[in-house]
C-alpha cells in the first residue's frame, strides 16, 4: 500500500467514501450524493476501505464511529498516515463528550451526530472536498496531553449533542467563550469541561458569580487592591485575575457587570494587564475568558446595559447549555447518575426508580434545569422509605403534578396547567418567561401537527395554518428536525 497518493489527479471526478456497518446509513448516503458529480465508493468495513485505497483513493471519507473490526477514530488515524490531507466526517448515534473531543484531536473534519439532516451532510462533503482540492490545512501540532477523562457531562438528546460537538472543536483552542443557558442548566460544568480539556488544564480554574457579588466589591474582587486603598482595605490583596493567572476565569452571570467595570474587563481583554484598585503598577496576566449568562446579550445591549465591544470580544465562539425539558430523554439518565452520585456522598442505600416514576418525572417541566433534578435525587436518597422509589414517595410539592392525562390538560381547559407551570417558573427565580412557554406552545402544536399529517410537512403547515417555510424554519430553531 502507497503512503502517498501523487499519482493521483485531482482535477478529476472527486471520490467520497462512506464507511458504516449500518446498511440503511450506507443506502441512505448514497442516495443522497448519486445526483452529484462524486463517484461514490460504499464499504462495511473499514479494513475493507482501506483495501480500495490504492484502486479508489478518497477526496473525503464520511465515516461511523462505532463498527466491529476498527472504530471510526483508528480509521481516521490509519487513513492520515495515508493522506494526512483526506478530510474525514466521524458520524455517530452515541455521542459524548469523550467522542467529540477525541474526534477533533485526531483532526476530524467534522463530527456529525446521528440522526443527521441530509442536506447538512451532502453540504459538509461539499466543503470537505473543496478543502482537499486545495491542498488541505496545515495542521497546527499540539501538545500531548494527558488521557485526562472529561467531567460528567450526561447527555443523549440532539440538543447535548451539539455542546458536545462545539466543546470537542474548541476545547484546545485558547479564545474566549461565552455561554448562554438558563438558571440551573450546568453552566459552570461546562466551563470546567474547557478548562480541562483545554492546555491550560494545569493551571487554575477560578469561578466568579458576577452578579453575587455586591457592585462596591466587585473591583476588588477581580482586579485586587493594595492596602489602604479603601476604607476597610487593612492590607494587599489579590484579584481573581492574578489567581487565574495560566488558568481559565470564569465569569459567571457576565450580563450584571456594572459597565464601568466592563470597560476595564475589555481593556484587560485587549493588552492582557490591569492595576490593582490603588496600584500604581501595572499587572501582566495570561488568563483565558469563559463567560456565563442567562440572559439575553444582544438586548442587553440594546438596552445599553452591556457594551457592545465587549460582547464582540466575548462571543467568540458561543454555546447554548439546553433546558433540561429540551432533553427530556436525558432524564432517566441524569436521574440514575444523581441518584447513585447523592447515594455514595451520604453513604445510604441507592434507590431505583419505578417505571411509574421514571415516566413522571421525565414529562416535567423542571423549571430549575438539572439543579432542581440533583435536589430532588438527594431529598429522594435521604426521605424515601425503601429501595424502589414511588409515586406516593414524591415530595408534597410534586404529588399533584400536571397531569397530562387529566381533564385540565387532555380537554380545552389547559389554561390551569399552563397557568400552575408560569407559577413556578417564576418561583424559580428565572427570567424569559414568555420565550420559553412560546418554544414549548410550539413544539407542541408542530409535534401534534406532523404527528397527525403522517410526518406530511405541507399536511402539516396547513393543519397549523403556516406556509411550508415558516414550518420548516420553526422545526429547525426548535432542534426538532433531527
Amino acid at each position: 500500500m502507497s503512503l502517498s497518493n501523487e499519482t493521483v489527479t485531482y482535477d478529476q471526478e472527486p471520490i467520497v467514501w462512506v464507511v458504516d456497518d449500518d446498511a440503511s446509513i450506507r443506502w441512505v448516503l448514497e442516495a443522497a450524493l448519486e445526483d452529484k458529480p462524486y463517484l461514490v465508493k460504499i464499504f462495511d468495513s473499514p479494513l475493507m476501505a482501506l483495501k480500495a485505497y490504492e484502486a479508489f483513493p478518497p477526496s473525503v471519507v464520511v465515516s461511523d464511529v462505532r463498527m466491529p473490526d476498527m472504530d471510526g477514530l483508528t480509521f481516521m488515524e490509519a487513513l492520515h498516515e495515508l493522506d494526512k490531507n483526506i478530510p474525514v466526517i466521524i458520524m455517530t448515534a452515541h455521542a459524548d463528550l469523550d467522542t467529540a473531543v477525541k474526534s477533533f484531536q485526531s483532526k476530524a473534519f467534522e463530527y456529525l451526530p446521528k440522526p443527521f439532516d441530509i442536506d447538512e451532510i451532502t453540504t459538509l462533503v461539499d466543503r470537505a472536498i473543496k478543502r482537499f482540492k486545495s491542498g488541505g490545512v496545515k495542521r497546527v501540532k499540539r501538545a500531548a496531553k494527558a488521557d485526562k477523562q472529561p467531567l460528567n457531562i450526561i447527555g443523549a438528546a440532539p440538543a447535548m449533542q451539539e455542546v458536545f460537538r462545539v466543546l470537542g472543536r474548541v476545547s484546545q483552542l485558547d479564545v474566549t467563550v461565552l455561554i448562554n443557558g438558563e438558571t440551573g442548566t450546568g453552566k459552570e460544568l461546562v466551563a470546567q469541561a474547557l478548562h480541562e480539556l483545554s492546555p491550560r488544564s494545569e493551571g487554575p480554574f477560578v469561578a466568579l458569580n458576577t452578579a453575587a457579588i455586591p457592585r462596591e466589591l466587585l473591583e476588588s474582587e477581580l482586579f485586587g487592591h493594595e492596602k489602604g486603598s479603601f476604607t476597610g482595605a487593612h492590607s494587599q490583596r489579590v484579584g481573581r485575575f492574578e489567581q487565574a493567572d495560566g488558568g481559565t476565569l470564569f465569569l459567571d452571570e457576565i450580563g450584571d457587570m456594572p459597565v464601568d467595570l466592563q470597560t476595564r474587563l475589555l481593556r484587560v481583554l485587549n493588552d492582557g494587564s490591569f492595576y490593582r484598585v490603588g496600584g500604581k503598577t501595572a499587572i501582566k496576566t495570561n488568563v483565558r475568558i469563559v463567560a456565563a449568562t442567562h440572559q439575553n446579550m444582544e438586548m442587553l445591549v440594546s438596552e445599553g446595559k452591556f457594551r457592545e465591544d465587549l460582547l464582540y470580544r466575548l462571543n467568540i465562539i458561543r454555546i447554548k447549555v439546553p433546558a433540561l425539558r429540551e432533553r427530556a430523554q436525558d432524564v432517566p439518565l441524569l436521574l440514575r447518575f444523581y441518584l447513585e452520585k447523592e447515594a455514595k456522598a451520604l453513604g445510604l442505600e441507592e434507590k431505583v426508580l419505578s417505571k411509574e416514576v421514571t415516566k413522571f418525572l421525565s414529562n416535567l417541566p423542571w423549571p430549575g434545569n438539572v439543579r432542581q433534578l440533583r435536589s430532588l435525587c438527594t431529598w429522594l436518597t435521604i426521605m424515601a422509605p425503601d429501595k424502589t422509589v414511588y409515586m406516593e414517595d414524591m415530595p408534597l410539592e410534586l404529588q399533584n403534578p400536571v397531569d397530562t392525562d387529566s381533564d385540565d390538560s387532555s380537554g380545552d381547559n389547559w389554561e390551569k396547567p399552563l397557568r400552575r407551570w408560569s407559577e413556578a417558573f417564576i418561583k424559580s427565580g428565572r427570567e424569559g418567561l414568555h420565550t420559553s412557554a412560546e418554544q414549548i406552545f410550539e413544539k407542541v402544536l408542530i409535534e401534534v401537527a406532523m404527528k397527525a399529517s403522517g410526518n406530511h410537512r405541507q399536511k402539516a403547515a396547513v393543519l397549523l395554518g403556516w406556509g411550508r417555510n415558516t414550518l420548516t424554519r420553526k422545526t429547525q430553531a426548535l432542534g426538532l428536525d433531527e
